[in-house]
Formats: C-alpha cells, sequence, structure tokens
C-alpha cells in the first residue's frame, strides 16, 4: 500500500501517526531526500528511511511528536560514531504528526441534530447522528454524517468515545434527553452539550443528582450550549454549538498540546431560544 493511502486509512480509523520525511541529503546515505516512513501511534512502521539506528530514533521521535503535537526536524550525521553507518553523509528528517479529524456525536436527529451535521463537516470534524427513528436516522435525511439507529436509553451502544470526542444532545423530549446524559456522563467526552434553556439545566440537575451523580458529574454539562450570539433557527444554533466546541479545542491545543476538547464552564445563552427538537 503506498504510504499516503495508508496514512489516509490510520486517519479514517480515529488513530494518530507520524510522517517522517529525508528533506535534506548531502553525500553519501543509505535514502534519499523524499524518501518517508510511516510511524503509527503503536509505535510500528510502515516505509523506510535506510535502516539502523536512524530508525530507531526516528521512531522514537516520531512517538514524542504524538505526544506534544509539534513537528521536529532533525540532522544526522551519517559516521559509525553518531549512527552505526559509514555512509558518511549528513541527511535532514523533517517529522510530521498525524492526527484523525475531531469527532462530534450528536444525540437526535431533528432540524438542530441536522443542522449541526452539516456545519460540523463544514468544519473538517466527523460527525455520527444516532436517533431512536430510522426515518430520521438515515443517510438520505443526514447525507454529512455518520447515522446511527440507536435507542435514547442506550444511544452509545457501538460508538467509542474518548476525551476528545464533543457530544451534543438535542433528542425531541425531556425524557430522552436525561436518559442520553445518564449515559454519555459515564464517558469521558470532553464536551457535553445540551440543548435546551437553564431550567430545563435545573430540573435535569436535581434529578441526575437525585440519580447518584455527582455534582462534578453534572457540571460537566453545559446548558445551553453554544456561544451567546443570539441565535434562533437551528442553523443558527448549530453554527454557536460549534464555534463552541472549535474555541474550546483551539484553547486547548495551546494550553495542553493535544486536540482533546478538554473540560470548560457554562455557557450564556445560545440555545434559549431554540426550537424543539423534532
Amino acid at each position: 500500500m503506498d504510504i499516503y493511502e495508508e496514512l489516509a486509512t490510520i486517519k479514517k480509523a480515529g488513530r494518530a501517526c507520524a510522517l517522517a520525511t529525508i528533506v535534506q541529503a548531502v553525500g553519501s546515505s543509505p535514502q534519499r531526500a523524499g524518501a518517508k516512513m510511516l510511524v503509527r501511534d503503536d509505535g510500528s512502521i510502515s516505509g523506510t528511511l535506510g535502516g539502523g539506528c536512524i530508525e530507531e530514533r526516528v521512531r522514537q521521535l516520531a512517538l514524542l511528536a504524538l505526544e506534544d503535537a509539534s513537528t521536529r526536524t532533525v540532522p544526522f550525521d551519517l559516521t559509525e560514531t553518531e549512527s552505526g553507518l559509514i555512509c558518511g553523509g549528513q541527511i535532514v528528517i523533517f517529522i510530521e504528526p498525524v492526527f484523525p479529524d475531531p469527532r462530534i456525536i450528536v444525540i437526535g436527529a431533528g432540524h438542530v441534530g441536522k443542522a449541526l451535521a452539516t456545519v460540523a463537516r463544514f468544519s473538517g470534524f466527523r460527525a455520527t447522528v444516532i436517533d431512536d427513528r430510522e426515518e430520521y436516522a438515515n443517510p438520505g435525511n443526514i447525507p454529512d454524517a455518520e447515522v446511527i439507529v440507536n435507542p435514547f436509553g442506550d444511544p452509545l451502544r457501538g460508538v467509542t468515545i474518548d476525551g476528545g470526542t464533543g457530544v451534543v444532545i438535542a433528542t425531541r423530549g425531556h425524557t430522552h434527553d436525561l436518559d442520553a446524559l445518564k449515559t454519555v456522563l459515564r464517558t469521558p467526552a470532553g464536551y457535553i452539550g445540551l440543548v435546551g434553556s437553564r431550567r430545563k439545566k435545573a430540573v435535569l440537575s436535581g434529578t441526575l443528582l437525585d440519580a447518584g451523580f455527582s455534582r462534578h458529574d453534572v457540571e460537566r454539562i453545559i446548558v445551553p450550549a453554544g456561544l451567546p450570539i443570539g441565535s434562533v433557527t437551528p442553523e443558527e444554533i448549530a453554527i454557536s454549538i460549534m464555534a463552541q466546541i472549535i474555541g474550546i479545542r483551539r484553547r486547548h491545543d495551546i494550553n495542553r498540546g493535544n486536540s482533546s476538547c478538554g473540560r470548560i464552564v457554562e455557557a450564556d445563552g445560545a440555545a434559549e431560544a431554540a426550537p424543539p427538537a423534532r
């Protein structure tokens, strides 16, 4: 398989990798400029930079690049002392981490859920929309996302969530919202947003606390989801929510050096005037 095809396959599977490329070669070297090696997040490799100690060193540096989400430019002197090789030349290797597109899970395939899938795709996110009605959760109705038909009492069946995943709950009713929240709060999702009003949050918070969830659990929920831009239509609400998720993700990139959404404080008002999810 071509190394770029392999990279695309890894990215599509939701995994990370790093691409190491010889960008300069002077004198005698086992590979010329342009040679590439792919280092997967489990440390396995594809391609070659010429073998020997260089590849092992690059593999280690590539894994570090994945940890801190930064590129590296590394020179190598191809002498026996430096690398175990006796080619006598010099090479420079550029290491670039490659991460999968960020992911958003939308529970509810109504007006807001459908609009959010479109805005998410446009923003470079992989979107999954979940609903208990096949007539809504289907590719014909929502072409911009993966669609799954699951009951709201078990909405994440078959779905993997990590700290970089954003989850937005926009079901058609209070009971479904509560069922979905009880499941989502048991995951490490970095963003949990609920389309609704502050009144809705007050009611749901009390119910969740009575059900055994902690105050910390309840504080993870952002209600209303989205930035306070005065949004009213489903499309405006979707834009406000995606803007909030992007802002959190970018702040976390700066502060923590990775693509996880991170934890935030409650936002104000964006979905206050949201129409009921269909």
